[in-house]
């Protein structure tokens, strides 16, 4: 979520209207990230800016899901890990709570043949999310270096299509 949060909206919003409309995008997600949650000192707000935030990363949120599912397969030079990347994206993109979230999560699940979600603890009050991916191995040091590499690789793909956007 974060690359697409941090790094494939703002691109995107840059490509299609320059700076300002980046400038923008990242105004909406930065009052996103401070308001947008349900404190009843701020709901009204919190929920204006939620809503928005979530329509300007309908389309970013997508774009980083199949980015990461062609990392996948750049990744490791295998057609396997992409097309399970592709099948759990599609089968529990849907799942999450956001409407944005769950996209590149389950697509990074996919990748990496692991399952995420589940129970998480949010400022001291757990949680339960839907399961996310397969159940495969346990989660383990190397599942974090892969998913680095694969945000790395899928944040470069994306500078990639904006500069080619641009540049056109």
């Amino acid at each position: 979520e974060s690359a697409s949060d941090g790094v494939i909206a703002p691109l995107f919003f840059l490509s299609l209207g320059g700076p300002p409309a980046a400038l923008a995008y990242k105004a909406i997600n930065t009052l996103d990230s401070l308001v947008g949650h349900l404190d009843p000192k701020y709901r009204h707000l919190g929920w204006a800016s939620a809503r928005l935030d979530d329509a300007a990363n309908w389309i970013p949120a997508r774009l980083t899901a199949l980015l990461l599912v062609v990392a996948a397969g750049l990744t490791t030079r295998r057609v396997a890990p992409m097309r399970r990347a592709w099948r759990v994206l599609r089968r529990d993109g849907h799942k999450h709570p956001s409407p944005n979230c769950g996209r590149p999560e389950s697509a990074m699940a996919g990748a990496l043949g692991v399952q995420l979600g589940g129970r998480n603890v949010y400022d001291g009050v757990p949680e339960d999310r839907p399961l996310l991916g397969d159940a495969g191995e346990p989660l383990a040091r190397a599942h974090l270096h892969h998913a680095l590499t694969l945000m790395w690789l899928a944040s470069g793909l994306g500078i990639l299509l904006a500069v080619s956007w641009l540049a056109r």
